[in-house]
This record gives C-alpha cells, structure tokens and sequence, in this order.
C-alpha cells in the first residue's frame, strides 16, 4: 500500500473555544497556527481548519448496517488499537456518539471498526480502522 501525502479540510465551527476544546482536549491534536477567525489542528497527521461561521451540513442520513449514517461527514482511518484507545477514551468521556464503536464484517475480509460523532458545531466525524490496512481501497 502507497503512502498518501496529507489531506486538508476546512469545515465551519460556531465556537472556535468549543472546537479548539473538541479537536485539542478532547481528541489530542495539536493545535497549529490560528487567528480569531480560524484554527489548524493536526488531525492525526492531516491538517483541518476550523473556521468561525456558516452552517455545517447536519440532518441528511444514509442507512449503513441498520445504522443512520450522519451526511456530510469527515474522519480519520486510525491503526486498529488507536482506534480502540480513542473509543475507549471517548466512552470514559462520556462522549455521546451518533453510532457507537462497533466492528463491521467481523472475522472477514473488510473487517473494520467505526463510530460517529459530532463535534460541539455539529459537524459529524467518523473515526475508523481496518484489522488489515490492505482492504482499505479493496473492491
């Protein structure tokens, strides 16, 4: 599997404390440069951008394994026990989750893990993991 140069991401935030909060604390990216409209975080690996202002893109829903899928959304695939570590620390949190952690295809190729949430401007994050990276883009 290739290695992929990091995405950027720009997405509206209500609260640039309430983000910096969500991204920083909460979930442990670093924050980068900022100004009293905007802030980068180092989303494991990848730049996003909260910028102050707009309307995030909640309400539209997709039907995935007998779950509301939250559209638009944005994530991170994480090596499989960061994944179960930030679940975990989510769940000490007392983080509400819009699709709680849970293994799809379990013991078949694809095997995957996933959950939902929003951030504290609605956007909706999914954080996810392969037990096999390969199948990432397989068909």
């Amino acid at each position: 599997m290739s290695t992929l140069p990091p995405f950027h991401l720009a997405f509206p935030v209500h609260d640039l404390d309430a983000a910096r909060g969500f991204y920083g604390d909460l979930l442990g990216c670093k924050l980068g440069r900022s100004s009293d409209q905007w802030q980068d975080f180092d989303f494991y690996g990848h730049q996003i951008v909260a910028h102050l202002g707009g309307e995030p893109g909640v309400g539209l829903r997709n039907p995935v394994d007998g779950h509301a899928v939250p559209v638009p959304h944005f994530g991170v695939i994480l090596p499989w026990d960061v994944w179960q570590v930030l679940a975990n620390k989510l769940r000490e949190a007392e983080v509400e989750f819009v699709i709680e952690p849970y293994v799809r295809f379990q013991g078949e190729p694809g095997e995957q893990g996933t959950f939902f949430l929003y951030d504290p401007s609605g956007n909706a994050l999914e954080f996810k993991s392969f037990k096999d990276m390969a199948q990432v883009f397989a068909s």
